[in-house]
């Protein structure tokens, strides 16, 4: 199943496009996102998706402080961009997400993961980067299933406006290292390729 895109009028204002995600009622276990101000339906992921998340969370646990969390279905906003996104996880300070609503500015993330599905592979290589950089946010991990050639696994950091610049990429097979604060080595030879 590919995800649907939900039309909107290009006049409306960035809290109006908020207001219909928020309140709008999206079929039971869909991700609902915003990407370059167009709201976006997509199903659950794949079971080889969801074993790829939970690998790296459980690797990130044992690197992040006390007061920092791992979530799963976070939503960060990024106004500049038309973006309200929900990565498979962010990485941010408990504080942050400690109060009412149901997202956080992205700029209060210290990492994001995506691990590309098949229907919407493009958004987690071309849109979400920008709008994560220009966002601010530090580290960006692309865990990409659909990558031609295969598999790959890129770390993105050093945002400057919209762009990234890559700091590691490797195939899934080979280990990648998280800088500080994470100092972390992420095998990813047990990743599944489908």
């Amino acid at each position: 199943m590919s995800a649907l895109t939900v039309g909107h009028d290009p006049e409306q204002s960035w809290d109006d496009l908020v207001r219909f995600w928020e309140e709008m009622e999206w079929p039971e276990g869909s991700k609902v996102e915003i990407i370059e101000g167009i709201v976006t339906v997509s199903p659950a992921p794949a079971n080889q998706h969801n074993l790829i998340t939970d690998a790296v969370q459980r690797r990130l646990y044992s690197a992040i402080p006390e007061d920092w969390g791992i979530f799963q279905t976070l939503a960060i906003a990024v106004p500049s961009r038309l973006g309200m996104f929900i990565p498979d996880l962010v990485v941010a300070p408990t504080g942050e997400v400690d109060g009412p609503g149901n997202y956080i500015p992205a700029a209060a993330a210290e990492l994001v993961v995506e691990v590309t599905s098949k229907s919407n592979a493009r958004h987690d290589r071309v849109s979400k980067p920008a709008a994560y950089a220009a966002a601010g946010i530090p580290l960006y991990l692309l865990i990409d299933r659909w990558a031609e050639g295969g598999p790959t696994i890129t770390l993105y950091g050093e945002p400057q406006g919209d762009v990234y610049r890559v700091l590691r990429a490797g195939k899934f097979g080979e280990q990648i290292v998280l800088p500080g604060p994470f100092d972390l080595k992420l095998d990813t030879s047990a990743f599944p390729a489908d």
